[in-house]
């Protein structure tokens, strides 16, 4: 079931201050509803500024500007996932200093609550931790993983310094890499994958050619390892679209195990039971926003992915009759 479309246009005014003016704020104040929802609608390509679409919650407006908010259909009830042991468990710091944190986001966890006040979410479960030790403790969030993957997130501990970070985002200079097990046998060895992303009224992404419908989406990919149905591939982005490397790899015929979206059909196997995305955000570099020092940080395979490895390997093994080719892994 889904809510109403509902169009809705509103102009600037001029009074509200400088600082102020960043566009989810402005959203908050002008529309009344709560910031998570005003994030919501950003991020989903539900915000428009003098009629050109913006998806940059810091964008800064100004007076007179005309903002329009599409509150297209989402749904009103989620399926309700199964939680993971890590979902329930600590969040792993990898580097934690005055000016932000590096955390490993668990499965099954939203990165920031929806307009439905979450209670538990990656960004709520770090701040509470941090006002442990320092009760004014705030965190910012400065770029998400999907509820259902998990990996290396940073988040920043001001305003000030969560804008420097989404500008390195913006301009596409951290490295962002991912692990991905995908169905059947990639059988190049790499590749890049580069359309423009659009999304329709479930919230479906989907490709499209037209750089007027969508955003220009670009994903590069390698074969790590190979198994007989199955297939371990390491993602670098070089845009960060919601929902990218899901719909980037479905489309090449070789959806991400899991995936309760995306090729849904070709996207089970045997050996992955589990209720999460077979999808990590392995590895993540950028420079400190202070400092400007080279940073890099490696989050560990999720128990899933050594499990279903053991699991593929194990059948292999004791399969007999295949041809030497089948047998073969592909492996760095």
């Amino acid at each position: 079931m889904l809510k109403a479309m509902s169009i809705e246009t509103i102009q600037v005014p001029n009074n509200i201050p400088p600082p102020a003016r960043q566009l989810a704020n402005v959203l908050k104040n002008l529309l009344g509803i709560p910031m998570s929802h005003c994030l919501w609608l950003i991020e989903n390509n539900c915000v428009a500024v003098n009629q050109r679409p913006c998806r940059k919650s810091h964008l800064q407006v100004e007076p007179g500007d005309l903002i329009q908010v599409d509150r297209i259909p989402m749904p009103i009830a989620q399926p309700t996932a199964r939680k993971s042991s890590a979902a329930r468990g600590s969040i792993e710091f990898l580097y934690d200093d005055a000016d932000l944190c590096v955390v490993v986001k668990p499965s099954n966890l939203l990165t920031v609550p929806t307009q439905y006040r979450e209670g538990q979410t990656l960004v709520g479960r770090v701040e509470r931790r941090l006002k442990d030790r320092a009760p004014k403790a705030k965190i910012f969030c400065v770029h998400r993983l999907d509820r259902d993957v998990s990996g290396v997130l940073v988040m920043a501990k001001s305003l000030a310094v969560a804008e420097k970070l989404r500008n390195q985002f913006a301009a596409r200079k951290p490295d962002r890499q991912y692990i991905a097990i995908v169905a059947e046998r990639v059988e190049d060895d790499s590749g890049t994958i580069q359309n423009y992303l659009a999304t329709d009224d479930n919230l479906n992404r989907y490709a499209v050619e037209d750089p007027a419908q969508g955003e220009l989406a670009i994903t590069h990919y390698r074969v790590r390892q190979r198994w007989q149905d199955s297939t371990l591939v390491e993602v670098r982005l070089e845009t960060g679209r919601r929902n990218q490397i899901r719909v980037h790899l479905a489309d090449l015929g070789h959806p991400i195990l899991g995936d309760p979206r995306y090729r849904r059909d070709l996207a089970t196997h045997r050996a992955w039971p589990y209720r999460r995305i077979a999808l990590h955000a392995e590895s993540l570099g950028f420079m400190h926003p202070t400092s400007g020092e080279a940073m890099r940080f490696v989050a560990e395979w999720p128990q899933e992915f050594r499990d279903f490895q053991r699991s593929v390997s194990k059948h292999r093994q004791g399969s007999a009759g295949r041809s030497k080719e089948d047998r073969e892994d592909t492996q760095e």
